[in-house]
């Protein structure tokens, strides 16, 4: 089996690549990063190569197509700086490049295994279904929808082929630290208290999200992987908990009692409440969340504590 990971050198490309090496040791694994947002020691102990290149270039999927063929895609690369606005940047990089790797697929008939993102659904109530409130609130969310329309023209047009669509919601968990001020707000915030300093949190704390642990999400990866379908689903962990609960559990497992400063938030377009509906990714792929985030942050925690310096 050949494996194709673009954006192989960031936070769940890495993640996916280091787990995929391990479980399929036969395998022939490719990464594809510009190293824009990945980090080279996230590929520390990989052992396949790495093809250094620019997805919203369509001479560089020319020369992919003229010198590889891949059995697998799994497709991560992308602008996930979601506080980016140049909308010419953020479409070439992330929705047109899909439409010339799809094609390839289509050649190759390949299986093909994409990131999209929560981000689709703005500020639309919870719970957050596949197939309503498709609202994004940014140019990030709405290049992600874009995305799975995409995706969905290609199921209906080669119905044989398998494309599966993974709505992420806040991910979190080890090789993130490379992704700076995006990564997620359990890094930064244990980072913060780690170090001596108080949490700051927008005001008041009460904003929801569905963390989902890494380990949640590479496993909805290995699970489209081994299964014949098709579709766009949510991975999360189905629970939306609050910022302020982070830092009670931080302060719990680091046996710390910091206090939150809280300040005025800066963006119009925040999410203030995320939470998945699952019941379409446990039907057809049989994902069950593992983590809850009490358990993902006691997991995480001894990983960033070997990255802080104190």
């Amino acid at each position: 089996m050949k494996i194709l990971v673009t954006g192989g050198a960031g936070f769940i490309g890495s993640n996916l690549v280091h787990t995929l090496q391990e479980r399929y040791p036969e395998a022939g694994i490719y990464v594809v990063d510009n190293f824009s947002s990945g980090h080279f020691k996230n590929l520390l102990g990989f052992r396949g190569q790495v093809i250094t290149g620019d997805i919203s270039d369509p001479s560089f999927w020319e020369y992919i197509g003229r010198n590889f063929h891949f059995d697998v895609i799994f497709h991560k690369a992308a602008i996930t700086d979601t506080t980016v606005m140049d909308q010419y940047t953020m479409m070439k990089t992330n929705a047109d490049s899909f439409r010339y790797l799809l094609e390839l697929a289509v050649k190759w008939k390949a299986k093909v295994i994409y990131a999209s993102s929560a981000g689709v659904y703005g500020n639309t109530p919870p719970p957050m279904r596949e197939d309503k409130g498709l609202e994004p609130e940014n140019i990030y969310g709405f290049s992600k929808l874009m995305m799975d329309y995409i995706a969905l023209e290609y199921m209906e047009k080669y119905p044989d082929m398998s494309i599966v669509g993974f709505r992420y919601f806040n991910v979190y968990g080890p090789r993130e630290e490379y992704k700076g001020k995006t990564a997620s707000m359990i890094y930064q915030l244990a980072v913060k208290m780690i170090k001596g300093e108080k949490p700051r949190l927008f005001k008041w704390g009460q904003q929801k999200r569905d963390f989902v642990y890494i380990k949640d999400v590479i496993r909805a990866n290995l699970l489209a992987l081994e299964k014949g379908v098709s579709g766009i689903f949510n991975v999360a962990t189905g629970k939306a908990r609050s910022f302020n609960e982070i830092v009670e559990i931080l302060n719990r497992e680091l046996g710390t009692n910091y206090e939150v400063e809280y300040f005025d938030c800066p963006y119009d377009f925040y999410q203030e409440y995320t939470e998945a509906d699952l019941s379409k990714v446990k039907e057809h792929l049989g994902y069950e969340p593992k983590y809850p985030l009490e358990e993902g942050i006691k997991n995480y925690l001894p990983y960033i504590l070997s990255k802080v310096k104190r």
